[in-house]
């Protein structure tokens, strides 16, 4: 087999759209025809159902193959039917929801899995997750207050939402304590 000189002047671009070329066809450039019915299925659909909007929440992924895209989507439509109609969604969320009962983790989120998440300010922040926020005497915030320890310092910030937070207390690095700054 001979390859065309990677150094010449022109370039296989420049040719003509049906100007013949000097290299033999290959399997990777021969057209792609359908299999044969016995030969394996070319085709394939995968499916994603999942039960909730959360991370938490059960998904089924199957997939169906198929030799022609008709084919395969009549057969991706008889597997959904079919696993209704046998139950296997049910029976999934079922499993699901009798594995998480026997989950046996640690005490910080009862419910299992990992504390809830929420996106703020461009980031995503832990609920009730990682460092709880000490009780503070004198503290009137009704929203609650998470824990944000940095480097150079550590306060207390409100949970309410926008426009509606209470003042931040900062720890006052000798006693520990929280205060706000006044």
């Amino acid at each position: 087999m001979s390859y065309p000189d990677p150094f010449a002047e022109t370039s296989p671009w420049d040719e003509e759209p049906n100007a013949e070329s000097n290299i033999p066809p290959t399997e990777e450039t021969k057209p792609l025809t359908t299999a044969a019915p016995d030969g394996p299925a070319p085709f394939k659909i995968g499916f994603t159902l999942k039960a909730g909007n959360g991370f938490d929440a059960e998904w089924l992924t199957p997939a169906v193959y198929g030799h022609s895209a008709e084919d395969t989507a009549r057969r991706g439509a008889e597997l959904l039917a079919a696993m209704k109609s046998e139950g296997l969604i049910d029976l999934t969320a079922k499993a699901a929801e009798y594995t998480r009962g026997q989950y046996k983790g640690s005490g910080a989120n009862p419910g299992g899995g990992s504390a809830p998440k929420r996106f703020s300010g461009g980031k995503v922040e832990r609920q009730g997750g990682g460092d709880a926020a000490p009780k503070t005497v004198g503290d009137d915030c009704p929203h609650g207050r998470s824990l944000v320890k940095k480097p150079t310092w550590t306060a207390l910030f409100c949970d309410g939402p926008d426009g509606d937070k209470c003042e931040p207390l900062w720890q006052d690095k000798k006693s520990g304590t929280f205060k706000a700054n006044k």
